[in-house]
């Protein structure tokens, strides 16, 4: 085998490798009143962070999940670098269901940036996420590493993206608000797992 059949060899099992990797990736299905939304979670890409989502799934920690905030450019008149971004979780900072908070993975280390779609870990200080978490409304860079929305320059721990019902997420994201508070909180009536099928 010569050099330049070893080099194609290679490349065939990378994207090999690339497609397993992505069919192995589990999907969420968030279903609302105004429609589900489909999110895949980047296991491969952002373990800690799309680790500690799945798990909320899995054992049934989001019942009574709500998306309670929307950022939009109307709604934000204090703040110098603006986002779009619709907020959920389970809102009480001392819900019985949460999970111990987790370490930062910023997108400079899982290379999964801000788009449209993106879902992203909501957070105080770094290694301060748990439950709550934002859905991007177009492109949002300054969430990434390095970005000005947060001034410790650590940005948000973005973990998956959402492949269907991006439509559902902008008509939450034009829904009434007090500020940037929902009114009321739309409900996610029911967060699982997609089921494969065989």
């Amino acid at each position: 085998m010569n050099i330049f059949e070893k080099l194609v060899l290679v490349v065939i099992l990378g994207v090999c490798v690339g497609c397993a990797c992505q069919c192995e990736r589990p999907i969420v299905v968030m279903k609302t009143e105004f429609g589900d939304i489909k999110a895949q979670l980047f296991t491969d890409k952002a373990p800690v962070t799309a680790g500690n989502f799945l798990r909320y799934v899995q054992e049934n920690r989001f019942d009574g999940a709500v998306f309670y905030r929307t950022v939009r450019m109307d709604n934000q008149p204090n703040d110098k670098v603006k986002i779009q971004v619709l907020q959920g979780g389970l809102y009480e900072d001392n819900h019985p269901a949460k999970l111990p908070m987790i370490r930062h993975e910023t997108t400079k280390e899982t290379g999964v940036k801000h788009l449209n779609g993106t879902l992203s870990m909501a957070r105080w200080g770094p290694g301060t996420a748990d439950s709550e978490f934002s859905i991007c409304v177009g492109d949002q860079p300054e969430l990434d590493f390095a970005g000005k929305r947060n001034p410790d320059g650590q940005g948000f721990a973005a973990f998956g993206k959402v492949i269907s019902g991006m439509d559902v997420v902008r008509v939450i994201h034009k829904q009434p608000v007090d500020g940037q508070t929902l009114t009321p909180y739309v409900k996610i009536t029911e967060m699982k797992l997609e089921e494969k099928n065989n």
